[in-house]
């Protein structure tokens, strides 16, 4: 995927802190660190959708599916 430039408006004291850690060698510049940043700050959006949506299962009546499809499988398994 191609990248796009954008401007931004930051705090003062945050991006003091973002050059900090790039004269410290922790990002290449202050693109990466914003770039890493928005990445993991989405992905973590991303786990938490999925967590909240997994505790609507009801979990007795995915159990009893799982079971019930295990059930029939297992006896097509080879034995070992």
């Amino acid at each position: 995927m191609g990248t796009i430039k954008i401007a931004i408006t930051i705090q003062e004291h945050l991006l003091n802190q973002l050059d900090r850690l790039v004269k410290a060698g922790v990002f290449p510049n202050r693109s990466r660190a914003l770039q890493e940043a928005v990445e993991e700050k989405l992905a973590r959006l991303d786990r938490g959708r999925l967590a909240r949506e997994c505790a609507k299962l009801d979990k007795m009546f995915e159990r009893s599916i799982a079971e019930e499809s295990m059930s029939g499988e297992m006896s097509e398994w080879p034995e070992y």
